[in-house]
């Protein structure tokens, strides 16, 4: 009957650590998780804290001009495939299409 009791005994202990092991392993990959996203949000904080953000921002919504810059609008006429350039123009420059987003995202993967 004490060998039964300490069979049971020693069997109940291992399950117990092994119950314990899995928790700790579990825990363990949550902290991983944790310091993943506080890390991401620490790089996310820093970045739209800095000077560039908050420049970038300025300019797309306010029309913030920092002194030396030049502002460029190109109207519709510039921007049609009819104008010839010099030879010594620059000709790798964007130019509108017309098309929604999505829809130029069709045509570079099945389009043309």
């Amino acid at each position: 009957m004490l060998v039964g009791y300490l069979v049971y005994s020693l069997t109940k202990n291992v399950y117990n650590s092994y119950q314990i092991d899995k928790y700790i392993e579990s825990f363990e990959t949550e902290n991983v998780q944790i310091e993943e996203e506080n890390r991401q949000k620490r790089e996310d904080y820093l970045y739209f804290t800095s000077e560039e953000y908050i420049d970038k921002i300025a300019k797309q919504n306010l029309g913030l001009i920092n002194s030396g810059e030049e502002v460029i609008v190109l109207s519709p006429d510039v921007l049609s495939d009819d104008i010839v350039l010099d030879e010594g123009a620059l000709t790798d420059f964007a130019r509108y299409s017309g098309k929604t987003n999505p829809e130029q995202w069709w045509d570079f993967f099945f389009g043309e």
